[in-house]
């Protein structure tokens, strides 16, 4: 039976860090993030946890010393935003180079400048290729959930990669929602001890970490790097069954919400989906076919599932909330884009790249989205696949 509280995103990540009780926890404060490692701290001083927590400098010295311990054999975890994730930039990639499972908790936050702390996908979508799973959060109870599950994850042997769990900044890390915690003593023996085959303090096999990788090797170990991305996606969901056997609640790579039957349908990460089934049920209500895939696994990329599930519909509107620069839409259109292609699947796709700097994203905003894509159904016709909603045009 679990245990009813009311939590904001924040607390509930580091009461999921509480019931994990890291080794060791580097943090530096940035908001929106700043209160995970903050309650963390409480949890420490009063001697709930036997986490060693150290107060770095920066948040470059905060993965480094993930990075440090994670690699001397500790179980390691922290938590940034935005800019925060910018300074870690060189870390985060050799963090997932030496096959070191880091947990990090990424509150979203639009990435400077002009300076801007409130919520997009910018800072996630800067480090989608940096070789860490990123599973994305649509409230409260899922950040903290994806958080119970994620050393099981990233821990596997086939795997062996940091993984980052992402949560609407203000949008769900500051709101307090009803929550469903998980007893204490299961999330200790579902999560387990951290027992890594290689470590630096192990004396009876001394290793270099961070060598030197020149042209006859690096090509091999980026493929390593790949092959355990591409590993990962069984192993998510065989923690995601594990974790429906322990709480009743159900993951996969992806939600599908009244998508079965849909003609028209929105995919999106994180919070905006909350307000995507409220426009889903009203259309359904007058007898509009709409639908949505919410996807929670971004990396790795469910290409194949994706295309599967979207194959039958009549018209996809794909929701960015951080613009590429590249003139050709957002990342999440460029990979459900290719997955669609690459699968054979030929569906009608267009791009909105919306809610940029915490710019609010409503009903009315979806309703105009599905209200193309009938348009589109009508017409046989994509006039111009690179959209945006919500943005004053004056």
């Amino acid at each position: 039976m679990g245990i009813r509280e009311r939590l904001s995103g924040n607390e509930a990540s580091a009461m999921a860090m509480k019931q994990i009780n890291p080794d060791v926890v580097p943090a530096f404060p940035i908001t929106p993030s700043t209160e995970i490692p903050q309650y963390f701290s409480t949890f420490v001083s009063n001697g709930s946890v036997d986490t060693e927590f150290v107060a770095v400098e920066s948040e470059h010295s905060a993965m480094s010393a993930c990075i440090g311990a994670e690699a001397a054999g500790a179980r390691a975890m922290t938590a940034t935003s935005a800019n925060g994730l910018s300074l870690m930039w060189e870390m985060i990639y050799i963090a997932s180079s030496l096959r070191l499972p880091i947990v990090m908790s990424l509150v979203n936050r639009a990435v400077s400048g002009p300076l801007n702390i409130h919520n997009d996908h910018s800072d996630a979508m800067g480090v989608r290729d940096a070789g860490w799973i990123m599973l994305f959060s649509e409230n409260n109870q899922e950040a903290y959930d994806n958080l119970i599950m994620a050393h099981r994850i990233a821990e596997n042997k086939d795997v062996m990669l940091p993984l980052m769990v992402c949560q609407d900044g203000f949008i769900t890390s500051h709101s307090i929602e009803n929550i469903e915690l998980i007893e204490d003593e299961k999330v200790k023996e579902f999560v387990g001890t951290y027992k890594p085959e290689h470590y630096l303090l192990n004396n009876k096999e001394p290793i270099a970490v961070g060598p030197l990788d020149v042209q006859s090797y690096l090509f091999e170990h980026k493929y390593q790097q790949a092959e355990a991305m591409r590993n990962a996606k069984k192993v998510i969901l065989q923690v995601a069954e594990d974790f429906e056997k322990m709480t009743g609640r159900k993951y996969s790579f992806f939600e599908e919400y009244k998508l079965d039957d849909a003609e028209i349908a929105i995919v999106c990460m994180n919070s905006t989906a909350g307000t995507t089934k409220f426009v889903v049920d009203e259309l359904r209500n007058k007898g509009i076919k709409a639908g949505l895939l919410k996807i929670r696994v971004f990396r790795p990329f469910p290409a194949e599932e994706v295309a599967k599930a979207l194959s039958h519909l009549k018209a996809i509107a794909v929701m960015d909330k951080a613009d590429s620069l590249n003139a050709a839409g957002g990342a999440l259109f460029s990979d459900i884009t290719s997955a669609m292609y690459v699968n054979n699947a030929n569906v009608p796709t267009v791009n909105y790249v919306y809610g940029i700097g915490g710019r609010d994203t409503t009903s009315k905003d979806i309703n105009i989205i599905f209200s193309d894509l009938q348009e589109i159904v009508n017409s046989g016709k994509v006039e111009n696949p690179y959209r945006y909603v919500g943005l004053r045009k004056e």
